[in-house]
């Protein structure tokens, strides 16, 4: 047993020369990983510049929503709307769809957050309540909505908030 704790593993080692060229191209292929930008200076990915990611549809891509972000959506139209059957799927559905068409993701996303915080007290609300580009969005995001209902047979039960 004693022996086994003294006694190298490896008896074939490397010869001096091959085992310095192995660790001076390993040097080389390290160091050619390592970049002289900071983070700060990266730029970004464009999916331009790589086919699999850019969209086969094109521009529609920036309507694309998030599966997450379209499933609460619906619900939320359904449960505003009579509860979750299949009448009211179909209709949520149809809005999504034509509400999707005329707003972004970034847009809807930005609006809604302006819709639901701009009732926030103090000056914390004020700036989701005060920037310009908040009751532009907001207004966006009522009458997008307003005209997916209209299109899409939905009785409009909810005011400009």
């Amino acid at each position: 047993m004693k022996d086994l704790l003294t006694k190298p593993l490896v008896t074939n080692t490397l010869p001096l020369p091959l085992f310095l060229s192995v660790l001076l191209v390993l040097t080389l292929m390290l160091s050619g990983c390592a970049s002289n930008k900071s983070k700060d200076d990266a730029e970004p990915i464009k999916a331009k510049d790589y086919p699999s990611l850019a969209s086969e549809t094109g521009p529609a891509e920036e309507h694309a929503f998030p599966t997450l972000d379209t499933v609460e959506y619906v619900i939320a139209c359904m449960n505003r709307n009579g509860g979750q059957n299949l009448t009211t799927l179909y209709q949520c559905s149809c809005q999504f769809d034509e509400f999707s068409k005329l707003m972004t993701y970034d847009e809807y996303s930005q609006a809604v957050v302006f819709r639901n915080l701009k009732s926030m007290p103090g000056e914390t609300g004020g700036v989701f309540r005060d920037p310009p580009q908040a009751k532009v969005l907001r207004t966006k995001l009522f009458e997008s909505e307003k005209t997916a209902k209209q299109n899409c047979g939905i009785k409009d039960t909810i005011a400009q908030q």
